[in-house]
């Protein structure tokens, strides 16, 4: 079985190795020169290999985690990721919560009960909404937001600025006034109501694209810079720019899927005749494709003039808006005393800013906050490189209601994969991972692969 992927992105991939495993000849076409997609390795002139975004993964990201060890077999996955359990902690030190290595949901709650910086009557208070949503087996109100479930469990103020708003903005790069609670309650569910190490962090130790995606790439037969402009089913084959396949995974995003699968005249005709129950639901897939939203993503990677790593490999950032200082997360770069990552969710267009007053506000943020922390630490050296990377469109806008695509497409041999595809989870690596082999799976039960 000779099966075509559009996208080398981590679902293509993932629907890449399985379709492997399961017989088929795979080619995968890719725009970009690089495997990866949105989480990809970028080099650059002045410090060397870094990543287009800073990606924490969880101990709940199983089929990631699967995927990881067996393409990399050589090398034990605490070479690969650091790992620690669940940790929370702010820059100047005011907040932090530690997750103790006991038995879920012990290790949640406990951590609630003795978190840092919260007044007790707030701990409490978290630890009554954990429960009830536990109870209710977390599932939200129809089409509420994650403001409206937290005013609903009445979560004081400062228990929401550390804690769930972080949280959220991470999870689903969406305001709470906007995200979805359904979905912010499922990533809650499978990380702090899983078994113990699933709401353990992982922080990449090399880029993302050797981490397991040049490994997949290397198993199948890759089309690098290769754009593709049409895919178009028949009864017995996909053509790819007019090159015939069996099968076809579109693992794109949205926008583009609806690019190459619909072609212009039928695009701007929501309709698309509506005259079969096959143009029908060709119409209902575009008009999902079409529905979507995108929100930003900037990340800061900053190189100093010399060695001074962080308290801890992951710390929380207070913002001041109108000093500049936006970032949200810093992280310290395994490997590189000398980098240190900011990542900034629902980013505005920084490209457009002035770059030096941009890059000292965040650096002096950094700087300020972690002094905070202990008097007789050293200060933070100098900027001596950056590099800035927003991606425009790095997560779909995680509101309520939002009608996402299923794997199955209306044609028999072509399947869709994505973090926007019906995953349950928001825009997340774990999602993506899912959707593809899910997709592969689809492919197989309809082709008898």
């Amino acid at each position: 079985m000779n099966i075509a992927i559009v996208g080398a992105g981590w679902a293509g991939l993932a629907a890449a190795v399985r379709l492997k495993d399961l017989g088929a000849t795979v080619t995968v076409f890719e725009a970009a020169p690089v495997a990866g997609g949105r989480a990809r390795g970028v080099d650059d002139l002045h410090m060397g290999r870094i990543d287009n975004g800073q990606h924490l993964l969880l101990g709940a990201y199983t089929e990631t985690l699967k995927l990881i060890e067996r393409l990399q077999p050589e090398r034990p996955l605490a070479q690969l990721l650091s790992r620690t359990p669940l940790q929370l902690e702010s820059a100047d030190g005011s907040f932090r919560l530690l997750a103790p290595r006991l038995p879920a949901p012990f290790n949640t709650l406990i951590a609630l009960l003795t978190a840092k910086g919260l007044p007790l009557s707030d701990r409490l208070k978290a630890l009554r909404m954990m429960v009830c949503c536990r109870l209710t087996d977390w599932q939200a109100q129809p089409n509420e937001t994650v403001q409206s479930l937290l005013k609903r469990y009445k979560q004081p103020d400062l228990l929401c600025l550390k804690l769930w708003t972080p949280l959220c903005l991470a999870a689903l790069n969406t305001p709470v006034a906007h995200s979805c609670a359904q979905l912010f309650l499922n990533v809650l569910r499978d990380s702090l109501d899983a078994q113990r190490d699933a709401s353990d962090l992982l922080i990449p130790n090399v880029d993302l694209t050797n981490l397991w995606p040049t490994a997949a790439a290397e198993t199948v037969t890759m089309r690098y810079r290769h754009i593709v402009r049409k895919v178009r089913a028949t009864q017995n084959q996909v053509e790819i720019d007019e090159e015939a396949f069996e099968a076809c995974l579109v693992a794109i995003p949205p926008y583009a899927a609806a690019r190459v699968l619909f072609d212009a005249a039928k695009e701007s005709d929501d309709g698309l005749g509506n005259n079969t129950a096959q143009e029908q639901s060709e119409a209902a897939l575009l008009r999902l494709l079409r529905g979507f939203a995108y929100r930003s993503i900037a990340t800061l990677t900053l190189e100093l003039e010399a060695d001074w790593l962080l308290p801890q490999s992951m710390l929380m950032l207070d913002e001041d808006m109108p000093r500049g200082h936006v970032g949200q997360w810093v992280f310290r770069r395994a490997a590189h005393s000398r980098q240190l990552t900011v990542v900034i969710s629902d980013a505005a267009d920084f490209l457009k800013h002035d770059r030096t007053s941009f890059v000292d506000a965040i650096a002096t943020q950094i700087r300020e906050q972690c002094a905070k922390r202990a008097k007789d630490a050293p200060p933070m050296p100098a900027v001596k490189h950056q590099r800035l990377i927003v991606e425009k469109r790095a997560c779909f806008d995680a509101v309520p209601g939002l009608a996402r695509p299923a794997n199955r497409s209306p044609w028999p041999r072509i399947a869709l994969a994505g973090d926007w595809t019906d995953t349950g989870y928001p825009s997340v690596l774990e999602g993506a991972v899912r959707s593809g082999l899910r997709a592969a799976d689809i492919l197989q039960q309809q082709l008898a692969l």
